[in-house]
């Protein structure tokens, strides 16, 4: 959430970078000022009253004491009676300060200025590219008939087993899968990541913090006990730091986990969703940084200069782009997704978005950082995909298809220990 003193102090400029997310509803932003306000008005009735109220306990068994029980009793009915008001403003509050809420996760977070005002995919701007785009052998299969030519991954079982979106994973693509992750979980670690293995359910405050919930409840799978299966390790892995006051020498704070994920909105049907190019449960390495505020920028052109890293090693082409408004998160201020190319499909895919929430996320976290000076300050938080396993595994199937088999590229030999699907 937008802190509100900043949409207090900067709105004009704040209700024109909306317009890049095309935010129609910019009346929320002066609704929820003057809620505040008269929230803050309330607070000082609240207040006055409290005090009155105090000054009447301290009185009353004085008088008591000095035998002036008549005006003692007048004292106690004129405190029932600011009980009762003290009781109403109480309620009022609580009502305000709900309505304010609910006003405020409406309002999504302020795009940075490098931000373009485009609407969809197609107005996302290519940032730069690297590897080349494989030349494939005669008769190039889609990994989703490779996958059944070595069987490798059996798409038709986990149907069978769950239902689709769930595939089962066997001999040398457990084994590809595996290797990718300790791979991942090796190169964050040697970038200075701290592992966490997360629980994969959360409650409701711990969805609501990282901003899952209220909008995005339809993809989520609940149980009936109300946790959340997680859609990636972010929601957990953040909230280790909700409602947390860190020292500011403890930052930068850099968290990295494995996971597997659950979403249950896998999108329509047709070539787009076929195989592993969107699953309802599916692996993925993730990284968190939160810092401090001045040096969020820098750290986000790292992480991304470190994801991009990873795909060179894995010999991938991919392309880095920087996302217009329309296309990027609710929550974030800056996004650049990574793609890569996958050859037999002709296409690319997003394997990774690595994004700049500022202290939008932080707001609903609490997590806060006391600078040099002893002043409460918000972090920034950042997180990325470092990387999400299914469309890595498609493009490695696809663009390294060769006559003896899938050839394994050198970085992941040493964790796989062969060197071809064969």
């Amino acid at each position: 959430m937008i802190p509100i003193q900043k949409i207090r102090s900067h709105k004009n400029d704040i209700l024109e970078k909306l317009k890049k997310k095309h935010f129609s509803e910019l009346h929320l932003l002066e609704e929820i000022l003057l809620l505040d306000d008269k929230r803050k008005g309330t607070q000082r009735l609240l207040d006055d009253i409290l005090a009155q109220s105090n000054q009447l306990s301290k009185q009353i068994p004085l008088l008591m004491k000095e035998g002036k029980k008549a005006e003692a009793e007048e004292l106690k009915s004129e405190s029932a009676s600011l009980k009762s008001a003290t009781q109403a403003y109480a309620d009022e509050m609580r009502a305000l300060e709900k309505l304010i809420v609910d006003i405020h996760v409406q309002i999504p977070n302020i795009p940075h200025d490098n931000v373009g005002p485009g609407r969809a995919a197609e107005d996302n701007v290519t940032i730069r590219t690297g590897g080349e785009i494989p030349q494939l052998i005669v008769d190039a299969l889609p990994h989703w008939e490779l996958t059944k030519k070595y069987d490798i991954i059996d798409f038709d079982l986990g149907v069978k087993l769950t239902g689709a979106g769930f595939p089962v994973y066997k001999g040398k693509g457990a084994k590809l899968e595996r290797a990718l992750i300790q791979y991942f979980l090796d190169k964050a670690s040697d970038a200075g990541y701290l592992e966490i293995i997360p629980p994969l359910m959360v409650n409701e405050e711990s969805a609501f913090a990282t901003g899952q919930l209220p909008d995005k409840e339809g993809q989520m799978y609940q149980n009936h006990d109300g946790f959340y299966m997680i859609p990636t390790a972010e929601v957990p892995v953040t909230n280790i730091y909700r409602d947390t006051v860190i020292a500011e020498n403890d930052l930068p704070i850099k968290l990295t986990a494995y996971s597997q994920c659950f979403r249950r909105e896998a999108g329509s049907y047709g070539k787009d969703v076929r195989g592993l190019n969107r699953l309802h449960q599916f692996d993925k390495v993730e990284i968190v940084e939160l810092v401090k505020p001045e040096t969020s920028y820098a750290s986000l052109e790292i992480m991304t200069s470190y994801v991009e890293n990873l795909l060179k090693e894995l010999e991938l082409p991919y392309r880095v782009l920087l996302l217009c408004g329309g296309d990027m998160s609710f929550a974030s201020a800056l996004t650049y997704d990574l793609e890569v190319y996958s050859a037999a499909q002709e296409k690319w895919l997003e394997v990774s978005s690595v994004s700049n929430f500022e202290d939008f996320q932080a707001n609903r976290l609490k997590a806060r950082y006391k600078n040099a000076e002893g002043k409460i300050e918000l972090c920034h938080t950042l997180n990325g995909s470092a990387l999400a396993l299914p469309r890595i595994v498609a493009a490695l199937l696809e663009n390294n298809q060769t006559k003896k088999g899938i050839k394994i590229p050198k970085v992941l030999v040493p964790y796989t220990k062969f060197e071809y699907i064969d």
